[in-house]
């Protein structure tokens, strides 16, 4: 009988060993470039216990780093958020990030952001948030940017959001500002930070990303303490080619013409980027990405076009100030 036991025990360790392997791999975990350690995280396209294809589940809410993106969504309306194909690629992507700036917004009100929170909620058990200048209907600005965030994993300053005054109309669809924080460590050690939420018109390309370097150093001056000021959305241009923006000193792009990156769906331009000074925005892990939605959720080419013609940006960062504990200045 033992040894029927332990024939039973070996078999049974031997499946489970078998299983992890089809279904799970272990990751590096890098900072600054060097190891830290590693995780464990399914397989793309491993199923879930519904039979579906799973989404790869994100670290623990204490994680120490946040995933920041930008999508430019093209035209996000409720009736885009009503095929059920498109909304079934952003419940499964968006959770993929604490927080996303996202470009395109269309309608009076703020009806597609309130149902697309709510889609993410239901499918996913998270529950997000998003948060965009209070006078967009006062305005009534039909076409504007937003932040949709976990509010678990980052606060936001909402008297902050706010939409770039500029009264000679020069830019086309108004950057959005925010101050946001990681949220996980104490506050007086969390990562914070500003972000200018962009979509720069084709037709005014070079004008518009001279202005937005005027914006920058606005942002930087504001009298707020915060050095961590992040530019990240559609540029409408590549790292080469960003003007008096790619002028300022020490602010780079993180994804590079000269690296063959793309962000376009049909993989042909650099149009999309996150834009910060690495000397002042330590925080920043080195590792960013986009995220091909083709290959990430086996859609066909006219499948992806319907969701974006562009593809989501993201990048990681510390949750604590200066990148690890202890080196915090201020708070939110």
């Amino acid at each position: 009988m033992s040894k029927q036991v332990l024939f039973l025990l070996l078999l049974a360790a031997a499946a489970g060993g078998i299983y992890f392997f089809i279904n799970y791999e272990i990751q590096p975990l890098h900072q600054d470039g060097k190891p830290t350690g590693w995780k464990i995280v399914p397989k793309k396209g491993a199923r879930d216990d519904s039979g579906g294809v799973g989404v790869a589940p994100f670290d623990a809410p204490a994680r120490p780093t946040i995933r920041i993106a930008t999508f430019q969504l093209g035209r996000l309306d409720e009736a885009k958020l009503a095929d059920p194909r498109v909304a079934d690629v952003l419940v499964r992507l968006f959770p993929r990030f604490d927080l996303i700036a996202v470009q395109g917004v269309r309608g009076k009100n703020q009806g597609a952001l309130v149902r697309l929170v709510g889609q993410i909620g239901a499918a996913s058990g998270r529950s997000y948030d998003f948060a965009t200048c209070p006078t967009q209907r006062r305005d009534a600005l039909e076409h504007y940017g937003a932040f949709v965030f976990d509010p678990a994993r980052i606060d936001v300053d909402r008297n902050t959001v706010r939409f770039v005054e500029d009264h000679l109309d020069r830019f086309r669809f108004k950057p959005l500002v925010g101050l946001f924080r990681a949220r996980g460590p104490d506050p007086a050690e969390a990562f914070t930070f500003a972000l200018i939420n962009v979509e720069v018109d084709d037709q005014r390309t070079a004008g518009e990303l001279d202005l937005l370097a005027e914006v920058y150093r606005a942002v930087m001056k504001e009298g707020r303490n915060e050095d961590d000021i992040i530019i990240l959305g559609n540029l409408n241009a590549d790292d080469q080619n960003l003007g008096g923006l790619g002028k300022l000193l020490g602010v780079t792009a993180l994804l590079s013409k000269k690296s063959d990156a793309f962000t376009t769906t049909r993989g042909t331009q650099l149009l999309d980027n996150i834009l910060l000074d690495r000397r002042l925005t330590r925080e920043f892990t080195g590792l960013v990405e986009a995220t091909d939605l083709m290959r990430e959720f086996e859609l066909t080419m006219s499948g992806a076009l319907q969701v974006s013609e562009h593809l989501p940006v993201w990048a990681e960062f510390s949750a604590y100030e200066g990148g690890q504990p202890g080196l915090a200045t201020g708070g939110l």
